[in-house]
């Protein structure tokens, strides 16, 4: 008995001792512990570019309403921009996806049923992207190599199964908040305000204002000197970690 709990008391005092040690790591080496924090998957949320350039996406998961005039918008600026489609949306509206590629815009994976990835398996993931993936090449003639996770959710094993199809997940680093009915004018307000270069704007299909605020937005980005491309042309080819990183705010950069 007495080394029974000898024995209790050293594993204790052992504890004790490892849990000091590790709160004094963290106080004296803040940097090695956020280092290590930092080494979670990220999407790409914005891009490290010398160059004015911005790109605007939109995500298409419910209504269609305006389109087409976000099409012609566009094209009055000659400005091309990437759509993130559901697939369920591209059952229901595979004119507008082909109007979509037609114009110009990219075209690329916003899920097939706008599912809670982070709910799914990986094996579920996977299924659920390469469908929508196939879809969209169906109307388009053109698999997606983007894909922007539902809500904006993910975790690791997210990104990872993502990663694993050769396939990239976007996020934004401007976010014009349109699907809360926003007036056009704070729409507006909120992406000049916040837009860099290596910009991703969200806006989304559907939104009530977002068509109004849309001309003026390309106007004085114009005018600021900017450049839109799809995403595909902002962000930087090559493989993470050899070619380019992601560091812990999303912002992807050369290696």
């Amino acid at each position: 008995m007495r080394v029974f709990l000898f024995r209790r008391k050293l594993l204790a005092a052992l504890a004790c001792a490892l849990a000091a040690a590790a709160m004094f790591y963290a106080v004296n080496y803040p940097g090695a512990v956020s280092a290590a924090a930092a080494e979670r998957q990220l999407p790409i949320y914005c891009v490290q570019r010398d160059q004015k350039l911005v790109a605007i996406s939109f995500d298409a998961a419910w209504g269609n309403e305006d389109t087409q005039q976000l099409i012609d918008i566009m094209e009055k600026y000659q400005v091309k921009a990437t759509f993130f489609v559901v697939g369920e949306w591209v059952d229901k509206y595979p004119e507008s996806v082909k109007a979509l590629h037609d114009a110009g815009h990219e075209v690329m994976n916003h899920s097939n049923s706008h599912a809670h990835m982070s709910q799914l398996s990986s094996d579920e993931i996977i299924a659920d992207v390469q469908a929508c993936n196939e879809k969209i090449e169906a109307v388009t003639g053109v698999c997606p190599t983007l894909i922007r996770p539902p809500y904006g959710e993910y975790d690791d094993h997210v990104i990872a199964a993502i990663r694993s199809m050769g396939m990239e997940p976007i996020q934004w680093d401007v976010d014009s908040l349109d699907w809360k009915d926003l007036s056009a004018g704070d729409i507006s307000q909120r992406v000049l305000s916040k837009v860099q270069p290596g910009s991703i704007v969200l806006f989304h299909n559907a939104a009530l204002h977002t068509p109004e605020a849309l001309p003026g937005i390309i106007e004085s980005l114009l005018q600021e000197g900017y450049t839109f491309v799809p995403i595909s042309e902002i962000i930087l080819p090559g493989e993470c970690g050899v070619d380019y990183t992601i560091d812990h705010t999303g912002r992807q950069q050369p290696a």
